[in-house]
């Protein structure tokens, strides 16, 4: 039999539908959207324009700051059209593409937080080391691979959940398409989907997981043997934006995927969906420029020179 849906559109129910929120909302995302997409361009911006930034840990910086920006922008658009003007349909090829994206992106920043974890352990363990353990060619292989896997487990995914039956309803109860709100619209049987993505996120997630835990399980052990105070304040500040970013990541995205469907709530799924989805990409650019002596000291270079040049032509 030919598996066809009967829906050829989702209805988003939002974050809320109290009227007076919708404006204060929307001035809120709209802030934090501005704020995600300055953050994250100019900090690939300031790493391509800066010499002295070209290294593995800014490639994989620009990595990150790109990826937030993808995601971010795949989501929070329609979030701001829903505040503004109530637009809550979105097409059924509008809400695959969105969740293709969003999953592509998230998992590609899944791998690349991975790397960045490697690249520390090679700073900071093998000092003498890490020019030729991190070459170009292995930092090249390691950022396109974590493309690679994001956009095959996107697809998987997506080919996975949009070859269900929409046929009960098609009022999507969040703010964007995904897995876990759009699973209870089916009237397909979807507990072998429900186990792929369980498997696959899990696999995902915890091999990742497991190379930053052992990563970071050497970083410290090289810190502690460490006998200059300064050596190990350098080192640990080193880490400590990585660490900050690894943290809230993955408890998120813990919570939000590696649970029985039957045990979500709507209410609290949005939430924390807002939070990493939205509040993640905004805060990795600040987390990292605001820890980050070299990002500072490049921002205040570049806009001294700016002020200068600007002072020469007036």
């Amino acid at each position: 039999m030919e598996n066809r849906s009967e829906v050829n559109e989702f209805i988003l129910v939002g974050l809320t539908d109290a009227p007076e929120l919708q404006f204060p909302l929307f001035i809120i995302f709209t802030f934090i959207y501005f704020t995600t997409l300055v953050g994250n361009l100019g900090m690939i911006a300031l790493i391509c324009w800066v010499a002295h930034l070209h290294t593995p840990m800014y490639l994989f910086l620009s990595n990150l700051s790109l990826v937030d920006f993808g995601y971010s922008s795949a989501i929070t658009p329609k979030v701001m059209a829903i505040f503004l003007m109530e637009d809550k349909v979105i097409s059924y090829s509008g809400c695959a593409a969105q969740f293709f994206f969003f999953v592509a992106f998230s998992t590609v920043e899944n791998f690349l937080l991975a790397a960045m974890a490697y690249d520390r352990h090679a700073a900071v363990c093998k000092p003498l080391h890490y020019t030729t353990t991190m070459t170009s060619n292995v930092c090249v292989g390691l950022a396109v691979g974590s493309y690679v896997c994001g956009f095959l487990n996107s697809s998987i995914h997506t080919r996975d959940i949009f070859s269900f039956d929409f046929c009960s309803s098609n009022v999507v109860h969040h703010f964007f398409c995904d897995f876990p709100a759009l699973v209870p619209l089916s009237c397909s049987e979807t507990y072998i989907g429900e186990l792929i993505v369980f498997f696959v996120v899990g696999f995902n997630v915890f091999f990742a997981f497991f190379i930053i835990l052992i990563s970071y399980l050497f970083v410290f052990i090289a810190i502690l043997r460490m006998r200059s105070a300064e050596g190990r304040q350098k080192a640990f500040s080193t880490c400590a934006s990585h660490l900050t970013a690894v943290s809230v990541f993955y408890g998120t995205v813990i919570f939000m995927y590696l649970q029985p469907s039957s045990s979500h709530s709507m209410d609290t799924d949005k939430v924390v969906s807002v939070f990493y989805t939205v509040v993640i990409p905004m805060l990795n650019p600040l987390v990292y420029s605001l820890r980050n002596k070299d990002v500072k000291n490049a921002f205040i270079k570049i806009s001294q020179g700016a002020k200068l040049s600007l002072g020469l032509s007036i």
